[in-house]
């Protein structure tokens, strides 16, 4: 079977260590900046992100529908890491493994709006399809996903991220 097959296993790995707890602190440091502190224990410790829509600004007719799925570990001072597994705009199986940050409150007269931005890596995108997302490199492509979020309640949210310049994504997010 051709490496690339396993490569999808390799980056669950990864991911599933960017949201887990590790025995060793320093390797859980490195992966996930302060993954191993817990200074306010009675808050949320997770977000899952749900998105059925994803809008691409040009029109394609090799475009799918798009579905993802993300799990978060929140951290400290808004930060977190986590990863998202979806099948892109061409119908191919990809992940993105990722740390972020959230900016609630920014606006204290609007305080259910808040901003973010994640960083990582993601793959997918193979293939004739590797050249649509820039620095691709056998499938893995840098990535900054910036967004905003409309807080519903607590552990409720509507989130935008801005997918370059090709698409917005919409969807919601759970905390608990």
């Amino acid at each position: 079977m051709p490496i690339r097959h396993h490569l999808p296993h390799a980056l669950l790995a990864l991911a599933a260590l960017s949201v887990a707890p590790l025995a060793h602190a320093d390797l859980s440091d490195t992966l996930c900046p302060g993954l191993g502190s817990d200074a306010e224990p009675t808050r949320p410790r997770y977000e899952l992100f749900y998105s059925p829509y994803t809008h691409h600004w040009t029109y394609s007719p090799e475009h799918r529908t798009v579905h993802a799925l993300s799990l978060s570990r929140r951290l400290e001072n808004g930060r977190f890491c986590g990863f998202s597994l979806f099948n892109n705009s061409f119908g191919q199986p990809s992940a993105y493994v990722f740390v972020g940050k959230e900016w609630a409150g920014l606006l204290p007269s609007v305080p259910q709006l808040s901003v973010g931005v994640t960083a990582g890596v993601i793959y997918g995108y193979v293939g004739r399809f590797k050249d649509k997302v820039p620095l691709n490199v056998g499938g893995f492509a840098p990535a900054v996903i910036p967004s905003v979020s409309w807080r519903l309640t607590d552990q409720a949210a509507l989130q935008v991220q801005l997918l370059g310049t090709a698409a917005i994504m919409v969807g919601g997010t759970w905390r608990f």
